[in-house]
């Protein structure tokens, strides 16, 4: 009976390190008698007992890997603290137990060094600047020392970049003043265009008042060239009229009579605007004026 459970015991390790079932996305090494014979893939493996042993086991899981922060020197001799994360895949799990003694360690020391040659090439404001630059270089160098340790490095990430706080001081300063000075800019920009339009405005409104003084101007000389043509009309028309009625019977003696009336007007005016009654020292002046107006009227009507 004793026998019977030992053999059971003893057949029932041997089941157990016979079968081995490896979970998805893994891949377990399997070393006999102390060197490398396969890799055993997701699901149920046979192995050889006290022959075989499992001797290491990978995640083919992509992994972040937390790279410590460094200070890094700039190009301008600038201290930088540069902290940031790692992305890599197992891609050979026998590479990577037996192509380094620790991968992990390796990654990250040949990042940070990778890091600090790359920060190194540049001055502090670029490194701002061109933070893809920097993790695609430390990608390149790490993905190409990599391929002996079966890992394949997918990315890297900075996470933070700090440089010294006088650093920070001095750049807060320098983008306030550049603040400042936009600042400025926009306002005497914003002068400079109120002026233009002031200015604008002011040489539109004196061209719309020249315009209308200019159409004023015509508009007066037109009414007055229109007045003193009606004037001439009127009186040329007025003219022709006289000069009818005074070809009718009697005509010559109205004009006689209209003369004298001038003339006994004329004397009137003198004396009111002198105070003085001025009277003819001869009467028979009148008559000879009168008589002297109508020679000239028949000259002027007897044809030459």
């Amino acid at each position: 009976m004793e026998i019977a459970i030992i053999l059971a015991v003893i057949a029932t390790v041997f089941i157990i390190r016979t079968l081995k079932i490896v979970p998805q996305q893994n891949a377990w090494v399997v070393e006999r008698l102390g060197k490398y014979d396969r890799t055993l893939t997701p699901g149920l493996s046979f192995v050889v007992p006290f022959v075989d042993r499992v001797a290491y086991k990978h995640s083919l899981k992509e992994v972040p890997l937390d790279v410590p922060s460094q200070v890094c020197i700039t190009k301008d001799n600038t201290q930088l603290t540069v902290d940031g994360i790692l992305y890599f895949q197992v891609t050979d799990p026998m590479r990577a137990s037996y192509g380094s003694s620790d991968y992990l360690i390796a990654i990250t020391q040949l990042a940070q060094t990778t890091l600090r040659s790359v920060i190194g090439k540049m001055e502090l404001d670029k490194t701002f600047e061109e933070r893809e630059i920097i993790n695609a270089s430390v990608v390149n160098a790490l993905d190409e020392a990599a391929l002996n340790w079966g890992v394949k490095v997918l990315r890297y990430e900075i996470k933070d970049l700090t440089p010294p706080a006088s650093i920070l001081h001095s750049m807060q300063a320098q983008i306030t003043a550049e603040r400042e000075k936009r600042a400025l800019i926009a306002a005497s920009e914003g002068r400079r265009q109120e002026q233009i339009n002031i200015a604008t405005g002011e040489r539109e409104a004196f061209i719309a008042r020249s315009e209308g003084e200019k159409q004023a101007e015509i508009n007066k000389a037109a009414g007055e060239a229109a007045a003193i043509t009606a004037v001439a009309d009127a009186t040329a028309d007025a003219i022709r009229k006289i000069a009818a009625a005074i070809q009718q019977p009697g005509g010559e003696q109205a004009v006689q009579l209209k003369v004298a009336e001038r003339a006994v007007d004329a004397f009137g005016q003198l004396a009111r605007v002198n105070n003085t009654m001025i009277v003819p020292g001869n009467m028979t002046e009148v008559g000879a004026l009168i008589g002297t107006a109508m020679a000239l009227f028949k000259g002027a009507k007897t044809p030459a």
